[in-house]
């Protein structure tokens, strides 16, 4: 460098890619402080609707960025699903989860939902650098550098303590970290896309969505905002033909065919979206080498199976705001942020393997059709069965128990919304969490006292609000009378415990002492 050239610019983290995973992630370190330069290559955002639905943990997600509200106040709720098999209904299943605020999932589409992290980035004191593309990566023991390449063609360096890859299934900075994208494509499947308004048999009505299985095809309708509906189906792919979108005659074609309604006349929504995919599945075996991280499709793809790739994402962003903000700020060590590889690719090799066996949106086999005809009508009338369904699609019930972070009974498990009492009156649990803090939760009967309890995470520098609480009648078994449970920011339950002395041991083996 010579005497009369600028040094690199400093931040804390860089972020390649501006999409949904890119500005949740920096959402979530900007409300920690820390300095984040956004990059996208793109002169905009997203003009295009693509994913279309946010399930009940995503909606928590965006809740703890400070954004769920304008998430539900520019989507559709989506409160029933019927399942219809080779043109007969076999029963609808209700959407709603419990134990959690946000009950049903949200239908809202891509171009939307970048709209509004947008709105809320800039809030938190962000900003997305446009028409900004990272060229090059360099991640050293110390620091990071990206060359940006900006909207007037000239070359600069930013230098920072972290780089993380959001940029998508060809990322830049997963190869500059030298890390093989593995697997492949899926193979003999096809997926199309198009948002309608239906002249059909089938009735509208209010966040009521369809699913449709027949042989060799599958289909779904989701009530859109704006009116109509997103279609979506999948169906074999043997020939590999170059791909085009679908014309309005071959989606109202292949929905008549999957709805056996020959009735169907679909007319396009305005603007017009349609699409055909073929994709991969591929994952990297870590997310993070050094000083550089992944995130969202630059680390995991799949097919869009049950609508799960970008609610994976987002939670995967969820899950490493806080951890590299913990690191950054000096709480911890970097080792904690090998958690956070650990725990995503492990949340997204279920997800892949649960779509791949997926019998309600993949195309039919004669087999399939046959036992939904036979057992579909009962499975839909079971409560068992639809709280499963319910459970799965949510993602409710996705964990981290198998993760080092996670210590004792329940540990690993997102805790509910459940109602507790608490100075002087009931309040949901939720309410007493904050994404920016630590919470540790006396449970009635716990015998560690307010002053102790102060001396000992005094010594830790980490935010951890204390709050006694006692569990409403029949919860006893999530909240146990007389425990201790630590919950990590994102609303997992880190440590189970009964005595000081292993919460102590728990925050020394991750934290560091003031």
């Amino acid at each position: 460098m010579t005497s009369e050239e600028e040094p690199p610019a400093m931040v804390d983290v860089v972020v390649v890619g501006a999409g949904p995973t890119g500005l949740a992630l920096a959402i979530g370190l900007r409300q920690y402080g820390l300095e984040v330069a956004v990059l996208e290559k793109a002169d905009s955002g997203k003009r295009q609707a693509r994913a279309g639905v946010v399930w009940q943990r995503a909606l928590e997600v965006l809740d703890d960025l400070g954004c769920a509200e304008r998430f539900l106040a520019n989507g559709v709720a989506l409160r029933t699903s019927e399942l219809v098999v080779a043109g007969r209904s076999l029963g609808e299943v209700a959407m709603a989860a419990p134990g959690t605020r946000f009950p049903h999932p949200l239908c809202i589409e891509q171009d939307a939902m970048e709209r509004l992290l947008g709105e809320r980035l800039l809030e938190v004191g962000g900003k997305v650098e446009w028409s900004s593309e990272a060229v090059a990566v360099r991640v050293g023991a110390g620091a990071a550098e990206v060359d940006v390449r900006g909207p007037d063609g000239r070359q600069r360096t930013l230098r920072c303590a972290w780089v993380v890859g959001c940029e998508g299934a060809h990322s830049t900075v997963r190869k500059a970290l030298g890390l093989p994208f593995e697997g492949g494509p899926r193979e003999n499947l096809q997926v199309v896309q198009f948002n309608a308004i239906a002249d059909w048999s089938y009735p509208a009505r209010p966040g009521h969505t369809y699913m449709f299985l027949s042989h060799g095809i599958s289909a779904g309708a989701a009530p859109r905002p704006g009116g109509g509906y997103r279609f979506y189906g999948f169906t074999a792919d043997p020939d590999q033909r170059e791909l085009t979108p679908p014309s309005l005659d071959e989606m109202s074609a292949f929905l008549a065919r999957a709805a056996h309604d020959p009735s169907v006349k679909l007319s396009a929504t305005d603007p017009l979206w349609t699409n055909r995919a073929r994709f991969q599945d591929r994952f990297t075996r870590t997310l993070r080498s050094g000083r550089g991280l992944l995130a969202g499709d630059s680390a995991h793809v799949w097919a869009p199976v049950a609508a799960h790739g970008l609610n994976t994402a987002l939670r995967g962003a969820h899950n490493l705001a806080w951890k590299l903000a913990s690191v950054q700020l000096g709480w911890s060590e970097p080792e904690l942020l090998d958690t956070y590889s650990s725990e995503q690719r492990l949340t997204a090799l279920r997800v892949m393997r649960k779509t791949a066996r997926d019998r309600m949106e993949l195309p039919g086999t004669a087999l399939t059709l046959l036992s939904m005809r036979l057992l579909g009508p009962r499975l839909l009338r079971s409560r068992r069965a639809t709280d499963r369904i319910r459970s799965r699609l949510s993602d409710l019930d996705m964990h981290h128990r198998e993760s080092a972070l996670s210590v004792g009974e329940r540990a690993g498990d997102r805790i509910p919304d459940l109602p507790v009492w608490t100075e002087g009156h009931w309040r949901p649990l939720h309410e007493l969490l904050d994404y920016r803090h630590w919470t540790l939760l006396r449970v009635s009967g716990s015998a560690l006292g307010d002053p102790h309890l102060a001396r000992l995470l005094a010594r830790y520098p980490l935010p951890i609000e204390v709050r006694a609480v006692e569990p409403a009648p029949g919860e006893e078994r999530l909240l146990p009378p007389g425990a201790l449970l630590l919950l990590r920011p994102d609303r997992h339950i880190a440590l189970t415990a009964r005595h000081p002395e292993e919460v102590a041991a728990y925050l020394g083996r991750w934290f560091r002492r003031t």
